[in-house]
């Protein structure tokens, strides 16, 4: 048995108008698949561009090993030159991914390459961020920190997108006090016999190719699987849902302090009892459907 996933719908182009009435007020995900043709990005952009203007920076590199005590908040694995881990991914498979990378503060010259379309929102200009994966390279299923509606256009090669509203949280094994699920489920091929209530869980699924936009709406979990080595670029608008907006600011202000405090007293133990917790509630949760 597979998860319960719909693709998500795809439009050739949407306006404005189509956008916001047709998937931003239901808050409903949408793939627009020539949306970015007039960008300079969509004819310069590749792994090799990309090389060749920062091939000299230094970025943070992440895996899929598990959560430790003793790592910081979205603290990276490893780093390494840009140059160096565009070969590695040309290579052949690797986990190494890059995450959160701001691409207006590390390369200025890459801002020139795209605008900031309007889809009837107030995109935050100053966190343009980009993704870099190898070939089955994926995150942990998470959802944003600020729960934002994302635009997430993607670039080179090809991207499996699973995604998941907040509605459906427990179904997931989410994680307490934390933005992900349990990292040993495979969402891309998942144990339901381990795992029963994934079962329950109603998704989405979409695959990205170069030139694609993804809208994610606020607060959606997200796990994205790279087919093959590829990079994609987010774009963000803060919430608008009062309650969204709300748990935002609680992640922010207080849920990763207090999470990275229970870290420093009681270390792997802290992990431990999250996890237990994580099947603990959601096995409930499950029987109380």
């Amino acid at each position: 048995m597979k998860l319960n996933l719909e693709q998500i719908p795809r439009e050739k182009t949407l306006s404005k108008k189509e956008f916001i009435q047709k998937y931003f007020r239901p808050q409903k995900p949408v793939v627009i698949e020539c949306f970015i043709e007039d960008w300079p990005a969509y004819s310069k952009w590749s792994l090799d561009y990309v090389k060749e203007v920062a091939g000299d920076k230094e970025v943070p590199l992440y895996d899929d090993r598990p959560v430790k005590h003793d790592e910081g908040f979205n603290e990276p694995h490893a780093k390494m030159k840009l140059a160096d881990y565009v070969d590695l991914l040309k290579s052949g498979p690797t986990k190494y991914r890059i995450f959160l990378w701001n691409i207006l503060r590390e390369v200025p010259e890459l801002q020139k390459d795209f605008k900031y379309p309007d889809f009837g929102l107030r995109l935050m200009k100053g966190l343009p961020m980009l993704f870099f994966g190898g070939e089955d390279s994926h995150t942990f299923m998470h959802y944003d920190i600020d729960l934002a509606n994302i635009f997430h256009f993607h670039f080179e090669g090809k991207k499996q997108c699973i995604l998941f509203s907040q509605d459906e949280t427990k179904f997931l094994y989410k994680i307490p006090h934390s933005l992900i699920t349990r990292e040993d489920i495979d969402f891309a091929d998942p144990d339901l016999d381990k795992w029963p209530a994934l079962q329950y869980a109603k998704g989405h699924i979409a695959h990205l190719e170069h030139g694609n936009v993804l809208y994610i709406p606020e607060g959606y979990w997200h796990h994205m699987k790279y087919i093959t080595p590829g990079f994609s670029m987010s774009l963000r608008a803060i919430a608008r849902k009062p309650k969204n907006l709300g748990k935002a600011v609680y992640n922010i202000f207080v849920m990763r302090h207090f999470d990275n405090l229970m870290r420093r007293l009681k270390g792997q133990q802290w992990i431990d009892w999250k996890n237990e917790k994580a099947v603990e509630r959601t096995q409930k949760l499950m029987l109380q459907r």
